[in-house]
């Protein structure tokens, strides 16, 4: 099941993708080949027009085909090299090529704002709908490895809703009441809710020294209430927030990217498709808002990665016409073409590392 609602979620974002350059290629005239979903081999393929609608073995990934896109002979001088690409004015070009980027971006604003608007998890003190949230929970964030958090069974996402200490006990739950039950050792009985399920668990944690005087049991942790808006104010609030993740993204993926032409990088932080899966079935236990927003999120991450300035990504090309725009003249089409070729071959080889490295962290 969760791979069928990763697999669904991942061919939303592709089509929303590669609509916008599909949609935007049409609108200048450009002629597309083929809107492809999947990587090849081919499954079976629908012709409506001059483009064909294809269906491929590999689920991960999609593309359009526009004739042009990549230079030769027959779309640069052949009989219908008008509706070619590459003779479009570089404006148009560019338009295209960012226009998947962009309706990425545009998803992730209308999924977090249908959140707000059905009633999304937001943090106390965000800020977000003056600070009118229901059902409002102490929730675990994240969870330590190795802390004596996870080894009770604490997972992210649980809500605290007890916590007891030697005879005493509380159902009034914050930060600073976990501390003072934490603070001093000893063993500690927390109750917590784990996603939809009303019924309450309980668990024994030892806390343990964190290298000081102080003790600690391993978890992050925040008020967590649900903001529920009105539809002009969710979509102000939706598009603050697609903001705000977007450039916490590209900042998290500038400083992976130094880290590692430091030799300081590790690919612990990197969640390929086998994690995706695993971390998509937590979404889904959680509730249809929590699934909404894991989209949304990675909408942001693919936006963001498409305009990284490598070849064979949005960003690469884009990069391609800046040179070309520079020098006044047209990059050779071999060199363009072989560059995309091999850039698309590290990528593929990237996702096998990564895909690798999931399924190691899995034993």
């Amino acid at each position: 099941m969760n791979i069928l609602i990763f697999l669904i979620i991942l061919l939303v974002l592709v089509l929303v993708h590669e609509f916008g350059h599909f949609f935007t290629a049409k609108r200048f005239g450009i002629r597309v080949d083929e809107f492809g979903f999947g990587f090849p081999p081919k499954l079976f393929g629908i012709k409506k027009g001059e483009t064909e609608y294809t269906f491929n073995l590999l689920p991960l990934g999609g593309f359009v085909k526009i004739f042009g896109e990549n230079p030769n002979e027959e779309n640069t001088n052949g009989p219908d090299a008008d509706r070619s690409f590459i003779n479009k004015p570089k404006w148009k070009q560019a338009v295209v090529l960012f226009a998947g980027v962009l309706m990425n971006f545009l998803l992730a604003w209308v999924l977090f704002s249908f959140g707000f608007m059905s009633g999304l998890p937001t943090s106390v003190g965000s800020g977000v709908g003056n600070g009118e949230l229901t059902d409002v929970n102490l929730v675990v964030v994240s969870v330590s490895p190795n802390s004596p958090a996870e080894t009770s069974g604490l997972k992210s996402g649980d809500k605290i809703v007890f916590i007891g200490k030697g005879g005493l006990s509380t159902t009034f739950i914050s930060p600073e009441t976990v501390r003072s039950f934490v603070a001093g050792g000893g063993e500690i009985e927390i109750g917590y809710l784990r996603g939809g399920n009303k019924t309450e668990n309980f668990t024994k944690i030892y806390p343990k020294k964190n290298g000081g005087e102080e003790y600690v049991i391993g978890i992050a942790m925040d008020q967590i209430g649900i903001a529920r808006l009105p539809v002009f104010t969710a979509l102000w609030e939706g598009m603050k927030l697609t903001l705000l993740l977007t450039k916490s993204t590209a900042v998290g993926l500038y400083t992976l990217v130094v880290e590692g032409l430091k030799g300081q990088g590790s690919l612990d932080s990197i969640t390929g498709p086998i994690g995706m899966v695993g971390i998509v079935g937590d979404a889904y236990e959680f509730g249809f808002v929590y699934l909404l927003s894991f989209a949304a999120l990675i909408s942001i991450n693919l936006s963001i990665i498409n305009l990284v300035p490598f070849p064979a990504l949005d960003g690469g090309r884009l990069f391609f016409l800046l040179i070309e725009k520079i020098k006044g003249s047209r990059i050779n089409p071999k060199v363009t073409n072989m560059t995309n070729m091999i850039g698309f071959g590290i990528l593929i080889l990237l996702m096998l590392v990564v895909t690798y490295h999931d399924v190691v962290k899995l034993f």
